[in-house]
């Protein structure tokens, strides 16, 4: 077993239900398969960098796993066989990028640092 991360683009033209629907289709077929799915998300609507399919928005999901390298086969098989998924890309994982998608998942890099705040202008 290896871990991977996947993160697809979906057209922008979709409603919340059929955004939901897709997104629970590859959910399922990794768990029915095997996978152990550490993290989901849906980073919403995006702008892209460039122009694809004529859309220049899309919608992100991502998901982080663990599953035999024989399923990515037919993982490859399901994105390609789903029209609504613009683009797709899954990744490998090592020991350091799991260690910072723990730190992510666990907040570490979306706190706000605090800063002092001074004494009613009042200098010393």
């Amino acid at each position: 077993m290896r871990n991977y991360e996947v993160t697809f683009i979906l057209t922008p033209v979709l409603s919340e239900s059929q955004l939901q629907e897709i997104s629970d289709k590859f959910y399922n077929y990794l768990t029915e398969n095997g996978a152990n799915i550490y993290n989901r998300e849906n980073w919403g609507l995006k702008k892209l960098a460039y122009p694809m399919q004529k859309k220049h928005s899309g919608h992100y999901h991502y998901f982080e796993f663990e599953a035999d390298p024989q399923l990515l086969k037919g993982l490859e098989t399901e994105f390609g066989r789903e029209e609504r998924v613009m683009r797709h890309l899954v990744v490998a994982l090592d020991k350091h990028s799991m260690a910072f998608n723990e730190r992510r998942r666990n907040g570490e890099f979306n706190k706000k640092k605090e800063t002092p705040k001074e004494e009613d202008g009042k200098k010393k």
